[in-house]
């Protein structure tokens, strides 16, 4: 990494996101400032993996190989409550601060986005169409109604002295937590594509946008699916519309990477974030070795299928 400080002047000393820990891994990664930083190209982009299972012993277990982040996918994921903050302490805490937890909500509902932020993640929302959907996330997610906050600040999550202690002691706790914890938007559609100029203009909080390409394409009535990238003129319209829009704010965005991508490792393809793998992408390895085993124990026998 080039950077010997991160953007709010303070030293580097381990090169990976411990060096946007707070004063305790009770308290929210400081991820706004590590997506600006890998936006501004003074770090590499960080490299995710996505989490498509409620399993506290995967997080646990992948949590010390020190990814820069993991997905939590909530949304996709039939995990309780309880779970989903596990994971997010799992990820923080046996990655000794190397990994930021983030979590996609299942909705845009209050609720989810305070517990989801109570345990310490931050936040992505999915299929977020319109201005008014986009401020509704910020008021779940701040605190301070001069923030455009309604989040309501829990009273016993932090212990006194202990780790209630703020990164920056010229603001209170919350002010904190407002600058720490970080916000993305997913685009899913093309009503979304087609708004999000005026979204990132009247919703400035928004501090990275991912085009989920899936579900986009589907509500264009266009096939979807994993690893469908698609070269319809409509598709190609759309997808450049929302290039042309983040470039335009100069928006971090982040996005699936295949992890020899070029643009990835040349610095081309300015991704802040690139999520490469995840627990159910290496599991659906074992179909295709499954089969090729299967295969040669036939052969080895001498078995016509």
């Amino acid at each position: 990494m080039s950077a010997t400080s991160t953007s709010n002047g303070t030293a580097r000393k381990h090169g990976d996101m411990r060096d946007y820990a707070s004063t305790t891994l009770f308290q929210p990664h400081r991820a706004r400032e590590a997506i600006r930083d890998a936006h501004n190209k003074k770090i590499p982009p960080m490299i995710g993996y996505y989490a498509g299972l409620a399993a506290v012993p995967i997080t646990r277990l992948v949590a010390p190989m020190g990814f820069d982040f993991v997905w939590i996918d909530w949304e996709h994921t039939a995990m309780n409550i309880e779970t989903m903050t596990t994971m997010v302490h799992e990820a923080a805490f046996f990655s000794e601060g190397r990994t930021i937890p983030w979590v996609r909500v299942p909705g845009h509902d209050h609720a989810s986005i305070a517990w989801a932020a109570d345990a310490g993640a931050s936040i992505v929302v999915p299929q977020v169409d319109t201005v008014e959907q986009a401020k509704h996330v910020v008021n779940a997610l701040k605190y301070g109604r001069k923030n455009k906050g309604y989040r309501s600040a829990p009273p016993f999550r932090y212990i006194h002295n202990v780790t209630d202690i703020p990164y920056d002691p010229t603001q209170s706790l919350w002010e904190n937590f407002n600058d720490h914890s970080a916000l993305m938007i997913q685009i899913e559609s093309l009503e979304g594509i087609n708004n999000l100029d005026a979204i990132l203009t009247e919703v400035p909080e928004v501090d990275v946008v991912w085009l989920g390409t899936i579900d986009t394409r589907v509500s264009m009535g266009l096939p979807g699916g994993y690893a469908i990238q698609g070269s319809e003129p409509e598709w190609l319209e759309a997808a450049e519309l929302f290039s042309s829009i983040v470039r335009k704010h100069n928006k971090p965005f982040a996005g699936f990477c295949h992890p020899n991508d070029e643009g990835l490792l040349n610095g081309t393809g300015n991704r802040c974030m690139a999520v490469v793998t995840g627990d159910t992408m290496k599991l659906a390895e074992l179909a295709p070795e499954l089969l090729d085993l299967k295969a040669a124990l036939l052969k080895a026998r001498g078995i016509k299928k």
